[in-house]
């Protein structure tokens, strides 16, 4: 039997956990708990963004054997408020092309938009095709589509499926929504006091 492609291992982080858990590559899986349950911090360690003991491993190899920008880019986190640190959108695309803009309902010209002009939601779906570029090998969605319209929505669920099928990826994906986490996940953790838990939704 293969390995998980991401391994958390007695994972803790601002006195929340130990948190255990593990995703296949190609799989996605959601995870769900009350607000304030601590779903953004335990993805925020996962990513290597905050302290935590414990230890989480991609692919057998431990986050402290590889460089935190290496890391961050191979398990990419997108949180619920993208954070943008130049004023043009093409800044943060250097490669100048990005294959996901159309499917998630942009096209070429955003790239040159001033930041400053983008709306709540518009920010989130270029903060994923900004991820994608990375090619991570996981993804951690914190309530990606909090701020999306209904076809919005839609339009970054399949993006995320398709990058996580045609790249073998894994990603873990924060919902408050039942309906969405059975749409998007086949497995599903519920964060409680005690730590996950794999259950049924």
């Amino acid at each position: 039997m293969n390995d998980p492609l991401l391994r958390v291992s007695q994972l803790v982080t601002h006195r929340r956990g130990p948190f255990d858990l593990a995703i296949d590559a190609g799989e996605c899986v959601s995870l769900r708990g009350p607000s304030g349950s601590g779903k953004s911090l335990l993805l925020r360690a996962i990513a290597d963004l905050d302290p935590h003991q414990g230890e989480v491993w991609l692919d057998g190899m431990a986050c402290a054997q590889i460089p935190a920008p290496q890391w961050r880019r191979q398990v990419a986190l997108l949180p619920v408020e993208s954070q943008w640190w130049l004023d043009d959108v093409g800044a943060h695309f250097p490669a100048g092309d990005c294959p996901w803009l159309t499917r998630l309902g942009f096209s070429g010209a955003t790239l040159s938009w001033q930041v400053s002009r983008l709306s709540s939601g518009e920010k989130q779906r270029l903060a994923l095709a900004r991820a994608l570029m990375n090619r991570p090998r996981v993804l951690l969605l914190d309530e990606p589509t909090a701020s999306l319209d209904e076809t919005s929505a839609t339009a970054l669920e399949t993006v995320v499926a398709e990058y996580r099928l045609e790249n073998n990826a894994a990603a873990l994906w924060v919902s408050h929504s039942a309906a969405q986490a059975a749409r998007v996940a086949t497995r599903h953790y519920q964060l409680t006091p005690q730590g996950v838990q794999e259950g049924e939704l």
